[in-house]
């Protein structure tokens, strides 16, 4: 399991746009710079928060959006092991091909050819 990041190293890689978010809230969240955009700069990735009125409430937001991105982007890709298929799935695979193949040969004519 990887280490969870240190939030306040986080947010000192981060670069911080703040712009006007609409939507509900009234004339306050309309008119004031309150929704957050949060950019890592070291990989890339952006996370922002325009639900709350408060500044430090979208900061937050944004930040645990971001940190949860980060701990999926630190999680190690697990190697398939090589493996084969059972006895069983074998026979029951060779069995089908069998009886399509009855079939099929049933189909040609006996003696036209």
């Amino acid at each position: 399991m990887t280490p969870r990041r240190d939030p306040e190293r986080v947010l000192a890689e981060c670069e911080e746009l703040r712009f006007r978010a609409s939507g509900p809230g009234g004339q306050h969240k309309n008119k004031v710079e309150t929704a957050v955009r949060l950019l890592h700069r070291p990989t890339g990735l952006m996370a922002q928060s325009t639900r709350h009125r408060s500044l430090s409430q979208n900061r937050a937001a944004a930040l645990e959006r971001l940190l949860e991105r980060l701990q999926v982007l630190d999680t190690p890709i697990k190697q398939r092991r090589a493996s084969r298929p059972t006895r069983g799935s074998v026979k029951r695979r060779l069995e089908g091909k069998r009886r399509r193949s009855e079939t099929k040969s049933g189909r040609r004519g006996l003696g036209d050819g």
